[in-house]
């Protein structure tokens, strides 16, 4: 395949493909380039539906003049998997953080996210997370405790080390589920107390009338699926283990 960077021809070509339909893997295959490549572009440029050829090509030129030399490679956490390729890791890195960065996460809390989630035991202390981001504490603290509230990580406490330790474990995506579904539970009660004061009779209380039942609906059904797959996930495990 060819190496280098993405020529301004080669992204006009990523346009084409994804006006077309294409998913990543194909445009890939089509420049003869790697999908994380093509995944990694898109992502960094607007997603699939904002994509602009010549808008992103001045961008990266643009970061190419401001780049600064390439910080050496996180130190190694004990414990992890030897025999990663590190630059496959870094890449894999990257595009968790991008595509948690959509989702509306701010970008050191998407990288702190993804540092414990790519980390083999999905606990690191905070000093931890300093050397291997190579950020301030101040950075590392209000990371985590934008992940606290949405319930995406857990502290405890290490008694060895007097010192907390950031958790991320199985059940993340559950606890960080029914925080929105009950984030659409007070949206929900919000939108018809909002309806009967403007009168649900009016264009305006019916408007929102209509918005409480549909989040009391999205979350009533998102609580029943997250029940579900934890019945599910609970029922694989134990075969699992027999």
């Amino acid at each position: 395949m060819p190496g280098g960077r993405l020529t301004h021809q080669d992204r006009r070509h990523i346009a084409e493909g994804l006006a077309e339909g294409l998913t990543y893997t194909e445009i890939a295959r089509r420049l003869e380039r790697p999908t994380s490549t093509i995944t990694r572009e898109v992502i960094r440029n607007g997603g699939a539906g904002g994509y602009r050829p010549d808008q992103a090509h001045q961008a990266t030129e643009g970061r190419a003049r401001r780049r600064r030399p390439t910080p050496a490679p996180a130190p190694p956490v004990a414990g992890e998997t030897p025999g990663r390729d590190p630059e496959a890791v870094h890449e894999l890195e990257e595009q968790f953080t991008a595509v948690m960065t959509q989702t509306g996460l701010p970008r050191m809390t998407a990288r702190v996210l993804t540092c414990l989630y790519t980390t083999d035991s999905g606990s690191l202390t905070a000093a931890e997370l300093v050397q291997r981001l190579q950020v301030s504490p101040a950075s590392i603290s209000k990371a985590v405790g934008e992940l606290e509230q949405q319930e995406l990580i857990r502290r405890e406490r290490d008694p060895r080390r007097r010192r907390d330790r950031y958790v991320i474990d199985s059940e993340v995506w559950f606890r960080a589920w029914l925080v929105s579904a009950r984030q659409n539970a007070r949206l929900a009660e919000f939108a018809r107390e909002g309806a009967e004061v403007l009168g649900a009779g009016t264009p305006a209380g019916a408007r929102l009338q209509d918005a409480g039942q549909f989040f009391e609906h999205v979350g009533r059904d998102m609580i029943q699926a997250a029940e579900r797959w934890r019945q599910l996930f609970s029922s694989s495990r134990t075969t699992d283990r027999t």
